[in-house]
């Protein structure tokens, strides 16, 4: 299965439409959202074209081809907009190569993990910070944010495909690449 991993949209509609683009031409079966999908949060700018009931429309327009957990900005009035389901604070997903543990990354992330086993991956957002590091016995993954990216990275998303995560920016364009 072709996966697309987002996060942190933070109600910007002009982001949140072209990462449903990228969804489309990727051809990807799911979109894992890993949280923050309406709000900006009070420690964020608002995001270019703040619009999260734009967002809102756009997402349940694909609602069963999404996946998502909650993010430390998404409360129960955002889940009444939505037509899929945002409050679960994690998801495990298992694969051929082993388990995905994703959750937003705001109580269980890099620094404070799950109970994890050995060649589990860790899938967090929250930072805004694209990151793949190894950290003890897990691997911990971060697909950076689609609206409000951090430390000079771009706006971006990931792809899981045949065991090979693959960050990529809004316009399509591959930078790394991670083969497991």
């Amino acid at each position: 299965m072709k996966l697309m991993i987002a996060s942190d949209i933070h109600g910007s509609a002009k982001y949140c439409r072209q990462m449903l683009e990228r969804f489309e031409s990727e051809r990807a079966q799911k979109l894992l959202l890993l949280g923050d999908l309406l709000y900006h949060g009070p420690r964020n700018e608002l995001p270019e074209e703040y619009a999260p009931k734009e967002v809102a429309a756009m997402l349940n327009s694909v609602k069963d081809r999404l996946l998502c957990v909650r993010g430390n900005c998404d409360a129960e009035v955002d889940q009444m907009v939505l037509d899929f389901p945002i409050m679960a604070d994690y998801a495990l997903l298992p694969f051929d190569f082993g388990n995905i543990y994703a959750t937003h990354g705001h109580v269980h992330g890099k620094d404070a993990p799950p109970p994890l086993q050995r060649g589990d991956i860790l899938l967090c957002g929250h930072t805004h910070v694209p990151d793949c590091t190894l950290e003890g016995c897990f691997l911990y993954i971060n697909p950076g944010s689609v609206s409000l990216p951090k430390e000079n990275s771009s706006h971006g998303y990931m792809l899981l495909d045949g065991g090979v995560f693959t960050w990529k920016t809004l316009q399509g364009v591959a930078w790394q690449s991670f083969k497991l």
